[in-house]
């Protein structure tokens, strides 16, 4: 007789497969039309808050494996604290002004030179439509959040309120005009902020120059430099005050002077030797003055800290129209910023030297060393291969060129921000040196830049070149802004501007933009503003680079019109780099894109990648690691599908058995879910999401699927359906469930819910709208019970390695066709029957023993009974049915009365 139907087998409709490209689509879209986010909102009405502002993308393109995993960090962060009590509102945004759109718009469409208004149009219409491709895969990703109503840095009420800072910060005399170095692309022909430019090695000229002191002429200050086309604007030589130095006699009639640690350094770059005259410290060369090597001017010695002996001479030439150190030291001997070269970063007239006017920089460079070595001026050259800062669009090398710009005074926040940096929590704990590190270096914060598309520096020019920014005059623009966007600052003639502002008729405007580090930086008040977003927010999370980025802007404006900083915690993911730790950016080619990645494994094998690494330093990226969190998804997959399927015919409304009727192994795997939830818990809300996954994984392949499910195979498919013992490993299994599936949901988001929805029993409409569950030791669970476990445990090993032993000489095949003599202390014939379930054997005898358990194995005596294949000799003792045990005789028989 075929007694295969009478076993009662696992069935369920959640699939093995999961096909999660074809079934995520279509649950995104039930979120969406559900109001899920919203219904999230109303569910936790009147619990405390957790607030994470999202710090904006730029809408210049298709999100890439970077937004994935910096996205998908918020998503689980939000889950997390949602499932655990909180209300968490969440307002996506973008940043839509500035150079990375302006650069694509100008090349694509050719529209170097036209009218900003023209410009700015065609940038609008690009940020709209990467806005609206980057919210579609945002929502490809299962990220819940306020979609419908994101904050755009270009919207009306958003420039307003950023112009609002603006006058806030120039009526409390922050905001300078000035002539300073700053960061210049000759390729775009703007300013940049540090935190915009991208590092890169070229091959440069380095030179070894003498400059001929004036109160000794046969002796010369040795400086070195790699730009050397900034010499002709050098107006001095810093030397550190402290530093010992020497005159050193070259052999050609002539000194130099160096630092004394430099001496072999220097001596091999010019292959000539150099023998010590003399020594002192740099405080006894200040104020020497010296010969130019270019151009009829001297300058003098000055002392500063900031010289050092790591490379060069120990003597720093300085130019202060072309550097941050250079300009303060300048400054502070009343040198003011001189810098001849123009937007295109070509030598002007103002230069000096006649063979260079009109040359690029760059290639200024050798053609510099050639005069120096006409004019007898060079001691040495030589090709070096740096770390130079590049533009990111243009990808030209940076020039450090002084222009008339506006400034934040740095001077009157550096203290109040490092002091508000004290009192953040910074997560890794090396931000905050990070971050101070930037703050204490960071000069004047330059916000104008020379571009179309961005909200104005509404300041106007007298005839006489004067310029005016007043905060009234600022507050009209915001105004005005509110009501049709800043776009009018560039299509209204000077006169209809001027008369709308109150100011004189022949004042004209500025054509400066605001650096979009200060439009971002504004997000704090500006989205705040409708309380949606609470200040300070409880969380930022950005990637690492931020630190010099949006965190350090949030908090200078924050700290300048606050008082304080504009977060509680902030939370670092690093970058996304190759197997070789190598970074992979958009600029600097392929990335994998986010939908790429999405239409090939799914979004929730995204999430399980961006849980399972440490993304507080940089996340290695690589189709064979993509492999391996495949095989980790499957595994959780199978094992939720494998209690869905046990399941079948349960209903907890009336079926589950209480607590105190459980069985032993129902009680284990409860005691070790309460762990399990414990520690799930503990690391979620330590943002340790490797944790989540590594106790998820291990309690999936360890607990559940090789222990727990295993023995209870017999109890589910062949006891009869209604069984104390069956019903109590179904009850178990749907807790299990329950919380496993709540406790996967914030990475796991699709396939949570898509389990959630198969699971038998009332409950709520989505998995994301549920708590996480409280599991609680079982009632009575004890220390004796605990050790007891480990005995059995122990022995379930043992037993296993002498099965396999036999089998290997053949003497068994299945574990059901062996019986164990186990010998051994602490275990007695009361729990024979739980070893022969959780060691899968037909029968199993204790008997008392030394204090190391010792296993015996032998063939089951009895035959194998044809349903559940247990060995017996009870097999064939019930005519009606020969084959089978009385277990199964009776289960049989029941089903047929039925």
């Amino acid at each position: 007789m075929d007694y295969s139907s009478t076993v009662l087998l696992p069935k369920t409709d959640f699939p093995m497969r999961a096909d999660l490209p074809k079934r995520e689509p279509a649950m995104a879209a039930d979120w969406l039309r559900n109001g899920t986010y919203e219904s999230l909102l109303q569910v936790r009405q009147g619990s405390p808050d957790f607030h994470l502002h999202d710090g904006p993308p730029f809408a210049n393109g298709d999100a890439h494996v970077g937004h994935a995993l910096n996205m998908v960090l918020k998503d689980i962060v939000l889950k997390s604290r949602a499932m655990s009590g909180f209300r968490t509102p969440f307002v996506p945004g973008w940043d839509c002004h500035g150079l990375p759109i302006e650069h694509k718009v100008v090349t694509e469409q050719k529209l170097v030179g036209a009218d900003p208004s023209v410009i700015r149009s065609k940038c609008e219409e690009v940020a709209r439509h990467f806005i609206a491709r980057q919210r579609e895969q945002f929502q490809r990703l299962g990220v819940l959040g306020d979609w419908k109503k994101p904050y755009l840095t270009m919207n009306p009420e958003y420039e307003a309120a950023e112009l609002r800072i603006l006058a806030e910060l120039v009526e409390k005399g922050m905001v300078y005009e000035g002539l300073r170095p700053v960061h210049w692309s000759t390729g775009c022909r703007t300013a940049l902020a540090e935190a915009e430019v991208e590092y890169a090695d070229r091959e440069d000229e380095s030179v070894y120059v003498r400059l001929e002191l004036k109160d000794a002429p046969d002796e010369d200050l040795l400086v070195w430099t790699t730009t050397p086309w900034t010499l002709p604007a050098n107006l001095a030589v810093a030397v550190h005050p402290g530093m010992t130095y020497v005159l050193a006699d070259t052999g050609s009639g002539r000194k130099v002077w160096l630092a004394k640690s430099r001496i072999e350094a220097v001596s091999k770059a010019a292959g000539k030797e150099l023998r010590v005259i003399r020594e002192g410290r740099g405080k006894e060369l200040e104020k020497r003055p010296y010969h130019h090597p270019l151009v009829k001017r001297g300058g003098q010695v000055h002392t500063a800290e900031f010289v050092t002996a790591d490379s060069g001479t120990g003597l720093v030439h300085i130019a202060p129209g072309h550097g941050h150190e250079d300009y303060v030291l300048g400054r502070q001997h009343g040198l003011e910023p001189f810098s001849p070269v123009n937007e295109a970063g070509k030598l002007t007239a103002e230069a000096g030297v006649p063979e260079l006017e009109g040359k690029n920089v760059f290639a200024a460079n050798p053609e510099v060393a050639d005069l120096l070595e006409q004019r007898g001026r060079l001691w040495a050259r030589e090709k070096i291969r740096h770390s130079y800062p590049h533009c990111p669009r243009s990808k030209t090398p940076i020039v450090f060129r002084s222009v008339r710009q506006w400034f934040i005074r740095m001077d009157q926040l550096r203290e109040k921000a490092l002091e508000a940096v004290g009192q953040v929590k910074w997560v890794p704990g090396w931000g905050e040196s990070r971050i101070r590190g930037a703050l204490g270096a960071r000069p004047d914060w330059c916000i104008s830049r020379q571009r179309s598309w961005g909200l104005p520096i509404p300041a106007f020019y007298k005839p006489d070149g004067s310029s005016v920014l007043d905060p009234a005059v600022i507050r009209k623009v915001a105004d005005r802004a509110q009501k049709e966007g800043a776009g009018f600052w560039f299509s209204a003639s000077d006169g209809d501007l001027a008369k709308s502002c109150g100011v004189p008729g022949d004042w004209s405007r500025g054509r400066e933009t605001m650096d979009v580090w200060l439009d971002s930086g504004s997000s704090w008040s500006a989205v705040a503003q409708d309380g949606r977003v609470k200040f300070p927010a409880d969380l930022y999370l950005e990637g690492s680079d931020q630190h010099r980025g949006w965190f350090q802007s949030s908090l200078l404006l924050s700290v300048a019109l606050s008082g304080k900083a504009p977060f509680r915690t902030v939370l670092t993911n690093g970058f996304v780099v190759d197997v070789d730790g190598r970074k992979m950016s958009k600029s600097r080619g392929k990335p994998p894109a986010l939908m790429e990645l999405v239409d090939k494994y799914g979004a929730d094998v995204v999430r399980l990648w961006v849980a399972s690494e440490d993304a507080r330093e940089d996340v290695p990226f690589s189709t064979e690691i993509f492999g391996r969190v495949g095989d980790s998804y499957r595994l959780i997959r199978n094992s939720l599908r494998i209690l869905l399927g046990n399941l079948a015919g349960f209903d907890p409304q009336k079926h589950a058995v209480p607590e105190k009727n459980r069985r032993p192994l129902d009680r284990y795997i409860l005691a070790r879910l309460a762990g399990l939830g414990k520690a799930v818990r503990e690391a979620y809300e330590g943002y340790n999401f490797p944790a989540v996954y590594h106790a998820l994984n291990r309690f999936c392949s360890v607990e559940l699927s090789a222990l727990y499910v295993d023995a209870c195979k017999d109890r589910i498919y062949c006891d009869g359906e209604n069984e104390p013992a069956r019903r109590s490993a179904q009850t178990t299994m749907h807790v299990v469930l329950g919380a496993l599936t709540r406790w996967v949901a914030p990475v796991l988001a699709f396939t949570a819910e898509e389990a959630w929805k198969a699971m038998p029993g009332a409950k709520g409409s989505s998995i994301h709208l549920e708590s996480f569950p409280e599991v609680a030791l079982p009632s009575g669970w004890s220390a004796e019970e605990e050790s007891k476990w480990e005995k059995i445990l122990l022995v379930r090993g043992k037993v296993n390695e002498a099965l396999e032993e036999q089998r290997k000489a053949k003497k068994i095949g299945k574990s059901l066709e062996a019986e164990i003599r186990l010998e051994g202390k602490g275990l007695g014939p009361e729990d024979c029957g739980l070893l022969e379930e959780v060691c899968l054997v037909s029968h199993l005898e204790i008997a008392e023993g030394p204090d190391e358990f010792v296993v015996q194995v032998a063939p089951a005596r009895g035959s194998r009974c044809e349903r559940c294949w247990k060995h017996g000799e009870s097999v064939g003792q019930r005519p009606v049915h020969p084959t089978l045990c009385g277990r199964c005789a009776d289960v049989v028989a029941a089903g047929e009365k039925r």
